[in-house]
């Protein structure tokens, strides 16, 4: 047991080591509250640089938010010999969307990302102008796309924060929930080189709470790697780029999230007097991730609308910054 436990030590005191010598390096990382988007900590989460293949949960997105899923698509030969990873399939081939997002997430196919960008966007320009439309809209400020797959672009940039909001986002829709959470697909008969697809995500099969994700890699960009992670109904997601170690640091900040910040009930599902007449009506509950130390440190404000009969936005402050915002129902 004494060297069991020793053994334990030296783990942790390597990793721990390890992992401060990769934030003084040129990898950059995010955490986030899944449920909210806020950043929990992080090293450089704001600092541009390449994502690779993370780029195809965006990719994803627009798509099945622009398309149907049973839509066929007619593959052409720049997708067919598309640069980079493959999923094979082959010009004129048939194939539905549906197929192309279950190998663009789980097997990285640049070919999937190039027939479902030239299907969906009516070109290839046409579906990165969309993908880049779709960041604005969701309010991704330091990203911008140029292609569909990730290939390296001088140009085509984000964050470790943003890249982390791009799989919120994504995880909210639940067809992409479905696809992106699926570990193996059977794609025989709906290819030319139909095949059992294993997610390339390996936490996924390892039980350590990873629901979805996306990998990616460029000579230029380094190892990507994003991770949601579920435990005792804490979710969070981890976004690393240019971090060789990636699966042993997702799992030690995962872990790191989950031990440092409990789920804190904010105010319950019901109806809340503010203002003489006025009340405010919540159909669920507010829940944060929080530490002890911030528990203590909220304020929560409620802005009206002018009319005051309308509608309220519910802020919750820490530090003065707003963590939280919602809106919400006035009854008088």
């Amino acid at each position: 047991m004494k060297k069991i436990a020793k053994l334990l030590f030296v783990l942790a005191f390597s990793l721990t080591a390890y992992f401060g010598a990769a934030k003084a390096a040129n990898a950059s990382y995010a955490v986030i509250d899944a449920d909210t988007g806020r950043l929990l900590f992080g090293s450089n989460p704001h600092v541009q640089m390449p994502i690779a293949s993370l780029t195809k949960m965006w990719t994803a997105l627009v798509a099945i938010e622009n398309a149907k899923l049973d839509m066929e698509v007619t593959i052409s030969n720049e997708a067919a010999n598309a640069e980079g990873s493959s999923i094979y399939v082959e010009p004129g081939e048939k194939v539905k969307l549906e197929t192309l997002l279950y190998g663009l997430m789980l097997r990285s196919g640049n070919d999937a990302a190039y027939a479902i960008a030239e299907s969906v966007g009516g070109s290839l320009e046409g579906f990165v102008d969309l993908m880049n439309e779709k960041a604005l809209y969701y309010g991704l400020k330091s990203t911008y796309f140029t292609n569909p797959s990730g290939l390296h672009h001088d140009y085509h940039l984000s964050t470790a924060y943003d890249t982390a909001l791009m799989l919120k986002y994504a995880m909210d829709n639940p067809e992409f929930r479905e696809i992106a959470t699926t570990i193996t697909y059977n794609s025989s008969g709906k290819l030319v080189n139909g095949t059992n697809w294993l997610n390339k995500h390996r936490l996924l099969r390892e039980k350590v709470g990873a629901i979805a994700g996306k990998t990616g890699f460029t000579k230029v960009a380094g190892r990507t790697l994003a991770t949601y992670f579920e435990k005792d109904g804490k979710r969070v997601i981890v976004v690393t780029l240019s971090e060789s170690n990636d699966w042993q640091v997702h799992k030690y900040l995962a872990a790191k999230a989950f031990e440092e910040y409990k789920v804190v009930t904010i105010a319950d599902k019901g109806t809340y007097n503010v203002h003489n007449d006025i009340a405010v009506k919540l159909e669920e509950p507010i829940k944060l991730l929080l530490t002890p130390n911030e528990e203590n440190e909220l304020r929560n404000v409620l802005y009206l609308s002018r009319k005051q009969s309308e509608f309220g936005v519910w802020h919750i402050f820490l530090n003065n910054m707003s963590i939280f915002t919602k809106r919400v129902d006035l009854k008088n």
